[in-house]
């Protein structure tokens, strides 16, 4: 494994911020690090960094014990959530301020950095300040600027937390593009599903200190290991007791209900499997560009489900019917996908995911 914690553990005061934290990354992944705010993932990039210091436990960088390596030789890059452009420096000295650290030549550092100028699609700026930059632009710089020194690792916190929306899009794609090209092993922080779905190649879900569940973003959503990550991951909707719904009248339990487990009937549109359709009293409406988000409650349960725009016109307080096809139900601190029995019961009917 290219990066390993082993056990880390890290206390500020009476606050644990990492429980027995263990993970390993295979060279030239691109990793995440979701949670949400004070799960823990920022404390785990910066002890990785050298910049926090575990209270106990081990990590390793090509299989190398880093724990008592400062952080000027861990031979890392870090891009930081503002970005931490020198503001009197040009694009061209931001870019090379590690390099003029390490004492290159100055043939050296021009090549250097007017390579990553090309890199980073910037040629032409090298003499403007970060103040003449937009927000992505300057996450480029500092991406640059990052891998000026050719580090082994690059770590990135909540890299398009201060970038609007748009343009977080559109680096989201420039981002992996990049690290995919240069062939960087590479963490970074977020809070954001969709960011990291999106952009990584492994996930790793830390929650209130721990980490709940490490996998590539496909199994992760489908099969969520944790009560949490069921409900953390995807637009799920906790479930209190599942037992009152049909086709799962044989379990009791808590568990959540994802909109694509749910499909909705409008007012006189005819359903299938009549014998397990349920009635249901639509809450709220929500456009969503290419369907409808609507809230439900059904038998005492608010449920979330998606609802086609080629489907009859819906209106708040409108009745209408639902099948569940499937749902996770919670066990033991556990996660197990149940299907509608009442459905597998129907000649000819199968399931996917």
């Amino acid at each position: 494994m290219y990066v390993e914690l082993g056990n880390i553990n890290k206390t500020f005061g009476n606050f644990q911020a990492s429980r027995d934290v263990s993970f390993s990354i295979d060279r030239g992944v691109l990793a995440a690090l979701l949670g949400p705010s004070g799960s823990g993932k920022t404390t785990i990039l910066r002890m990785i960094a050298g910049l926090e210091t575990p209270d106990s436990g081990d990590i390793f960088i090509e299989g190398v014990r880093v724990n008592d390596v400062v952080p000027g030789k861990r031979e890392i890059g870090f891009v930081f959530q503002n970005y931490a452009l020198f503001r009197y420096m040009t694009v061209f000295d931001n870019i090379a301020f590690g390099l003029v650290v390490q004492k290159k030549r100055p043939t050296v550092i021009r090549e250097r950095v007017e390579e990553l100028l090309q890199l980073i699609g910037l040629e032409g700026m090298e003499k403007r300040y970060p103040a003449q930059l937009s927000g992505g632009q300057k996450q480029r710089v500092a991406f640059a600027r990052a891998l000026a020194p050719r580090p082994r690792l690059l770590l990135l916190d909540e890299p398009f937390a201060a970038i609007d929306a748009k343009v977080r899009r559109e680096l989201r794609a420039w981002l992996r593009g990049m690290i995919t090209r240069v062939g960087i092993t590479s963490i970074f922080v977020t809070h954001d599903q969709d960011e990291a779905i999106e952009v990584a190649d492994d996930i790793i879900v830390t929650n209130c200190g721990r980490v709940e569940q490490k996998g590539a973003p496909l199994d992760l959503y489908r099969s969520p290991a944790t009560p949490f990550v069921a409900g953390f991951i995807g637009d799920s909707v906790p479930v209190a007791d599942f037992g009152t719904l049909k086709g799962f009248e044989n379990v009791s339990a808590s568990g959540a209900i994802r909109p694509e487990f749910i499909q909705v009937f409008g007012p006189g549109e005819p359903a299938q499997y009549e014998s397990t359709v349920e009635e249901a009293r639509v809450e709220n409406i929500a456009f969503r560009g290419d369907a409808l988000r609507v809230e439900l409650t059904c038998k005492d349960i608010p449920l979330v489900a998606r609802y086609s725009l080629e489907q009859k016109p819906l209106a708040v307080g409108d009745t209408v019917r639902l099948l569940i096809y499937r749902l996770y139900a919670f066990e033991e601190g556990r996660t197990r996908l149940l299907y509608n029995n009442r459905l597998e019961e129907q000649q000819g009917y199968s399931f996917s995911i």
